[in-house]
């Protein structure tokens, strides 16, 4: 069973006049952790490197952003495998501080400033999703709409033709009941791609 983070979390240390700042920020996929990564870097226009590891679904990534190699990236993917998370995008901002810290202090730094930051992470289940997509008539579009919104799904994409097709995304335990309730909320006619 693996897990996510709930929310964004974040952590600072200093160690040798270098700041570590750590982020764990709960992504769905690889473009969104990239995403995320851009932010940073702008949000952080002078740090000397954001060094980073991803784990999404089998999406899996890392980077030591000019450290040497295997002292930053493979650190910090260790640290996520080992809280056993997915769906994680774990980033580490450093500001150099003139102090040199050999290959293995630099993988006790991303490891200890990773791990600070997820030390007391809000963790939920993570339950893979799938997209279903439907369609349906204009006089039963209102009605699902308001359906997903109970369920809590998403609705990521909408087209307007002959009829409404709807792209939802849900949980993948829960396809086989959606199925049956766009059935039965339309009275038979709904079509599923």
């Amino acid at each position: 069973m693996s897990h996510t983070l709930s929310t964004s979390v974040l952590s600072e240390l200093e160690i040798r006049k270098s700041r570590f700042i750590a982020y764990a920020i709960p992504v769905a996929d690889r473009d969104a952790a990239m995403a995320e990564l851009r932010r940073l870097r702008d949000e952080h226009p002078a740090a000397t490197h954001v060094c980073w590891a991803l784990l999404a679904g089998g999406q899996s990534g890392m980077s030591d952003d000019g450290e040497p190699s295997g002292t930053a990236g493979r650190p910090i993917l260790e640290v996520l495998r080992h809280h056993d998370l997915d769906g994680v995008l774990a980033a580490v901002v450093r500001y150099y501080g003139g102090v040199k810290l050999g290959a293995g202090g630099l993988v006790r730094a991303y490891t200890d400033a990773i791990a600070s930051a997820l030390l007391d992470a809000p963790r939920v289940e993570r339950i893979a999703q799938i997209t279903l997509t439907v369609e349906v008539s204009y006089a039963d579009e209102a009605k699902v709409r308001r359906w997903i919104d109970a369920e809590g799904y998403t609705l990521t994409d909408t087209g307007h033709a002959m009829l409404v097709r709807m792209t939802i995304r849900l949980p993948v335990n829960a396809l086989e009941n959606a199925r049956r309730a766009l059935v039965d909320m339309t009275q038979g006619k709904a079509g599923f791609f």
